[in-house]
């Protein structure tokens, strides 16, 4: 049979319903899509062709290559402000680590005021970053410092704390030890989801009290100590702060931080080239070091799911 040309046809229409799903969800992630291309994408974009180039700050960057990287492997304070901070790092990420697991160990225990020393060790964490390196910049000081008076009360000769080369830099790894308290909370939130049915298994095993923190604390923290170790070595990696209000990295050069000659390059110098092509590898330096910890997790992080599976 042949159909009316005055029979009406059905078509199917175009705004279906799953094109209506389909472009409401197109509306809702729009906004992060288009911030992070904005924010992220783009900038890292326009940073990788700012390291190619040499660029004052003023005028317009002048291709050059790789040139401004192989000035960098060339010039003798690159390579101490890469030492300075590998030192750095390499001192103060294991004794972050040790400090606040062993200081969230002692805050886990039923104490008496345990909630106030939890609030004293923690506070370092909400001061500023400048308001506490001139602190300590006070504590040090050769003449009138605190340390100094204590010394001198009990007849010793205070060192010259951030004016010897020879321990300048460490003076900052020791006042680094006061901030471990940044970490207490999410140590201790590791702690307290631990099951207590191992540690009273463990007891009824006659396990003490090093048994018990090797065999069944430790593995059970695994994951709270690969992140720990992931955030330390970040921060570590970025000291600024305290050389820059401290020392000026000094004394010669011996607390020159990497992102602080970084900066000196940026704003000092004026060379946004090279300073730029120093954020890119401080970048992928600390990206490799990351993905390394990560490819060697499995040999020691305790994740249960996977243990059952």
């Amino acid at each position: 049979m042949q159909t009316s040309l005055n029979e009406p046809t059905t078509r199917k229409p175009w705004l279906t319903l799953r094109r209506r799903e389909a472009i409401a969800c197109a509306l809702f992630i729009a906004p992060a899509v288009i911030g992070f291309v904005l924010f992220w994408v783009t900038p890292l974009a326009v940073s990788a062709y700012i390291s190619l180039t040499d660029y004052a700050l003023a005028g317009t960057p002048r291709f050059v290559g790789l040139e401004n990287y192989q000035r960098l492997f060339a010039d003798r304070l690159f390579w101490q402000a890469v030492r300075v901070t590998l030192t750095y790092a390499l001192i103060v990420v294991p004794m972050w680590i040790i400090s606040s697991l062993t200081l969230a160990l002692i805050m886990n225990q039923k104490l008496r005021g345990v909630a106030a020393f939890r609030t004293v060790y923690y506070l370092p964490a909400v001061l500023s970053g400048v308001a506490t390196a001139m602190l300590w910049a006070w504590l040090f000081n050769y003449r009138s410092g605190l340390l100094n008076g204590l010394l001198s009360s009990l007849g010793l000769q205070g060192p010259n704390w951030l004016g010897d080369k020879n321990i300048a830099l460490f003076s900052i790894i020791l006042m680094s030890l006061w901030t471990m308290g940044w970490y207490l909370p999410i140590w201790l939130s590791g702690l307290q989801g631990i099951p207590t049915e191992l540690y009273e298994a463990a007891e009824m095993d006659g396990a003490n009290a090093w048994q018990r923190l090797f065999n069944v604390t430790l593995p059970m923290l695994s994951p709270v100590i690969l992140y720990n170790l992931v955030i330390n070595i970040i921060f570590a990696t970025q000291l600024f702060t305290e050389p820059m209000m401290m020392t000026g990295g000094g004394p010669q050069f011996a607390t020159l931080s990497y992102v602080l000659y970084l900066y000196d390059n940026a704003f000092s110098y004026l060379k946004m080239g090279q300073a730029t092509a120093m954020a890119w590898l401080l970048f992928l330096f600390t990206l490799a070091l990351s993905a390394l910890v990560f490819k060697l997790s499995p040999l020691w992080v305790y994740v249960e799911s996977e243990r059952r599976g």
